[in-house]
């Protein structure tokens, strides 16, 4: 009940409010995009600072490990079962959509845990970052091999290698490009960029930044929810019509990869900050970052389901459910 009375959530309640109501309440793309940018670099900053004062221990290379391991095996899970219900472009969108992360679902997690009291490390944000690509790129490559097996050399004095897509209108998709995407996107490369600020600079940095990256963070995460509450109430009636088994995945797959988090962090004795920092992430669906990289290199999948799923259900649910259960389920296990 705590986490639903915080002022974060409710504006995030204040905006799936608005947009049920068809209300003419916006916040200005340019302003979305800015608060988007504020938080990754304001919690890069915060991580790189909890870095330097700790430095690298077990738990911070259990943690990466862990990070890494589930982002891999949960959009190759994901893919064999959604294949199932699906067809095999969609099941690849949706589980790249799945198997990656969502920026703001964890950084709503880290003002819970603040909130609460619970210390975690600030690695989790790299952490965050290493589980953001490998889910687009296993997608990608799946559905590349759906429509040609062999790799197709294509000459050139870069030597890139481009696999064909059966797009109807013989468009080739370059694995160089998707990768470069992948692992240059501006979000992402600010927010590693802060946490080395932060590694770097040390205290003396963090007294310094904390009016931008402490003082506004709380009002800035409010903000940002509000408009993420607008965007979600508009995707709900991309649900209509959705099979059930899909919106059954949409809400159950998620409790399941958070379960899968615990189980690994149990066994690599992380303690319990970073451990619900590892459900939320295993938990959460990407958004932003996914549908981009979608729309350019699966064009067959259905945006509307992969987008709709995790936008309009999944999302709402971890936000107002999934972080304060996670919290409490991680507590009764490690104590």
């Amino acid at each position: 009940m705590n986490n639903l009375l915080d002022p974060a959530i409710l504006f995030f309640a204040v905006g799936v409010l608005a947009g049920a109501l068809k209300s003419n309440l916006e916040i200005p793309q340019p302003i979305s995009r800015f608060l988007s940018l504020y938080l990754l670099m304001a919690l890069g900053l915060k991580g790189g600072f909890a870095l330097a004062e700790s430095g690298l221990t077990t738990h911070v290379v259990g943690g990466l490990l862990c990070a890494l391991t589930l982002a891999i095996a949960v959009p190759v899970l994901a893919l064999q079962l959604l294949r199932r219900w699906v067809g095999p472009y969609d099941a690849a969108a949706l589980a790249a959509t799945y198997g990656s992360v969502s920026a703001v679902t964890f950084l709503t997690a880290v003002q819970f845990l603040e909130s609460q009291g619970i210390a975690y490390g600030g690695h989790m944000a790299a952490a965050m970052a290493l589980m953001e690509s490998p889910a687009i790129i296993i997608a990608v490559l799946f559905a590349n091999s759906l429509g040609q097996r062999q790799l197709v050399g294509v000459g050139g004095a870069a030597g890139a290698a481009v696999w064909a897509l059966p797009t109807g209108a013989g468009a080739k998709v370059s694995m160089r490009k998707i990768l470069h995407e992948s692992f240059t996107e501006g979000a992402q490369l600010l927010l590693l960029g802060s946490m080395l600020v932060g590694l770097l600079t040390g205290e003396p940095g963090r007294v310094a930044m904390q009016p931008f990256s402490g003082d506004l963070f709380k009002g800035m995460l409010a903000f940002f929810l509000l408009d993420m509450g607008l965007l979600a109430a508009r995707n709900l009636p991309q649900l209509k019509g959705k099979s059930a088994w899909l919106l059954a995945y949409a809400v159950i797959a998620p409790v399941v990869h958070a379960s899968l988090a615990l189980l690994m962090a149990r066994l690599v004795g992380l303690p319990l900050g970073d451990t619900i920092l590892l459900m939320v992430l295993a938990a959460s669906a990407s958004y932003i970052a996914v549908p981009a990289v979608l729309r350019h290199a699966i064009p067959q999948a259905n945006p509307s389901l992969y987008f709709g799923l995790s936008l309009g259900l999944t999302f709402p649910l971890n936000i107002l459910l999934g972080i304060p259960a996670y919290a409490a389920l991680a507590s009764w296990v490690i104590g």
